[in-house]
């Protein structure tokens, strides 16, 4: 299973390495309702109670054109308890924004479905052990040149124990300058047995116009008290 999914997932990079998107025009990446395609390499660190996961997060985007977007994102993480390596749970999303300059504030909104796989063993500390299957919407609003948000609201159901909940962020771009940009996003997430509270703050740098970028994030989980550090490079295509 785990092979056949790796399979899927490096053909979609090939095909999406031979059919490159036309850059000629400047991209801006600090909007996320703006789709392009790319692919992002990470290394990441997990922190959790009495244990550690670490390793390489891919993740592939695909642009079917300005408005139509597929990503897949896959990771492979060492476990530092059980001391074992391999695939964590894969994630498929697909991007659509269905409108875009509506008004001088309101510049895209983009429904979404958001697929995680239980493709990690989670007897080895590497998987969740179930399908999350979600679906939602996020709307652009431009403030200012400098200031962008981005609230979007999903639906989320879990098989494994059969719970739905739903979860509400406030994502919130800052440009600094046409190189530098940051991404500020509170998220919750409301089900019957827990709320959980969650963040984003990411900072991006663009070394290369329309080819080529680095960031560095920072991921808490505030209620299961996990930290998620990455830090990636991502190459426009």
């Amino acid at each position: 299973m785990n092979n056949r999914i790796l399979a899927i997932v490096f053909l979609f990079a090939f095909s999406v390495t031979i059919q490159a998107q036309d850059t000629t025009q400047d991209i801006d990446p600090s909007k996320p309702t703006n789709l392009y395609t790319q692919i992002n390499t990470l290394g990441e660190y997990n922190g959790y109670d009495g244990f550690s996961t670490y390793g390489t997060r891919l993740n592939f985007q695909y642009a079917f054109n300005p408005d139509n977007l597929l990503l897949a994102e896959v990771p492979l993480l060492y476990n530092d308890a059980t001391n074992t390596y391999g695939l964590s749970d894969v994630r498929v999303r697909y991007f659509r924004a269905i409108k875009r300059d509506i008004s001088k504030t309101v510049i895209a909104i983009a429904p979404f479905a958001d697929i995680t796989m239980p493709t990690g063993s989670a007897k080895s500390g590497l998987g969740s052990d179930t399908w999350s299957l979600a679906a939602g919407a996020v709307v652009g609003l431009f403030l200012n040149k400098s200031i962008s948000l981005f609230p979007g609201a999903n639906y989320v159901y879990l098989t494994q124990i059969e719970e739905s909940g739903y979860g509400f962020q406030t994502n919130m771009s800052v440009k600094f300058n046409k190189q530098a940009f940051l991404f500020v996003n509170p998220i919750v997430t409301h089900f019957s047995f827990d709320t959980i509270w969650q963040a984003e703050v990411n900072f991006n740098y663009i070394i290369t116009p329309n080819k080529f970028k680095v960031n560095a994030g920072w991921y808490p989980n505030f209620t299961n008290e996990i930290n998620t550090m990455r830090i990636g490079a991502t190459f426009f295509l």
